[in-house]
């Protein structure tokens, strides 16, 4: 593509490659959590609640710095990672893809509990009264309902992993074709004389993606809930 250089290209979509991969492989567990605060009663509900939505208040830089310390080789958890399974994630696009599933994590969450919420709870207590199991009930009455909203926490979180750089540069540096994102091509080509002209067109192609992943989500999100509602 010549409108963008090879290295601005690779940022564009190596940006693409992790937000994907940090949206599908959170997915399950934001669908989980999202049910448990929703549905649940269980000790340390609130301390969850307020673990899951931390990366929204914290300042970005301190949650990189956190998962540099947790996730890091010399870290607790990515040291053991990368003894017994070859698993790295500082300096690494695994590393970019954990730092944005963690920033994107509490809108994903945020958005399927409340779809969570808007279903009627009689429509989930008919169903174990004629003796199907919690799993169930979930499978066939609440998850059908809760697509949409499904969706747009998916949706909304792969836009919010596209735009993440604060986390992402603190973690896993900015290395050009292992960890340079849209974000951080965008932020070191404005530290290069010359550098402003690329910049910009990375910024466009930033606003074009989030635009375009905000009005997907809408018309996907209606399309179900009339599909869902038989209208």
């Amino acid at each position: 593509m010549d409108w963008l250089t090879p290295e601005a290209w690779s940022a564009v979509v190596l940006s693409l490659r992790v937000s994907l991969t940090a949206t599908l492989v959170s997915l399950p567990l934001g669908v989980f959590v999202a049910h448990a605060l929703a549905r649940w009663s269980f000790p340390g509900k609130q301390v969850l609640n307020g673990l899951v939505h931390l990366p929204l208040i914290l300042p970005p830089v301190v949650t990189g710095y956190l998962l540099l310390l947790t996730f890091g080789r010399q870290g607790p958890v990515g040291g053991f990672l990368d003894q017994c399974c070859g698993i790295v994630f500082a300096f690494r696009w695994t590393g970019a893809a954990l730092a944005a599933a963690v920033m994107a994590f509490p809108l994903m969450v945020r958005a399927i509990r409340l779809s969570i919420e808007a279903v009627d709870p009689g429509l989930e207590q008919a169903a174990a009264t004629l003796g199907a199991s919690r799993l169930w009930v979930f499978a066939t009455v609440t998850l059908p309902m809760i697509l949409p909203g499904i969706l747009t926490g998916a949706i909304l979180a792969f836009a919010k992993a596209m735009g993440e750089f604060g986390a992402t540069i603190t973690f896993v540096s900015n290395i050009p074709g292992e960890t340079q994102t849209l974000p951080s091509a965008i932020y070191a080509f404005l530290q290069v004389p010359g550098g402003e002209g690329t910049a910009i067109k990375l910024v466009l192609v930033s606003v074009a993606v989030a635009m375009a992943a905000l009005l997907a989500s809408e018309v996907l999100a209606a399309r179900m809930a009339r599909r869902l509602s038989g209208t």
